[in-house]
């Protein structure tokens, strides 16, 4: 039987000052969890930010069961500070008294 080839993968954390990126060589089957451990961003992350709605691949939320494909980016999101639609409300709010 042919060994399958390892797969090229990259992990990718976005803080507001920089990005912390690693790259991983994996077996087929490795899942975005596994692989996340095994660049060592588990230390990196702060503690409920790998929950399953705060990861993705290419911009695609997934499960962190997901098995990785050769060549996809993982990438951890951090919380979000405020909720968006609160935010644009807030704002319009500001600019109607502001006479603007």
């Amino acid at each position: 039987m042919a060994q399958e080839r390892e797969l090229a993968v990259e992990v990718v954390y976005a803080l507001p000052d920089r990005v912390i990126a690693a790259s991983a060589r994996v077996e087929p089957g490795t899942t975005v969890a596994q692989v996340i451990e095994q660049v060592g961003f588990t230390r990196l992350v702060p503690d409920g930010v790998l929950d399953d709605a705060h990861v993705g691949i290419f911009g695609r939320i997934v499960s962190r069961d997901t098995p990785v494909r050769d060549g996809d980016r993982i990438e951890i999101y951090r919380p979000l500070l405020a909720d968006p639609k609160q935010a644009r409300r807030q704002r319009s709010s500001r600019k109607v008294r502001s006479g603007s």
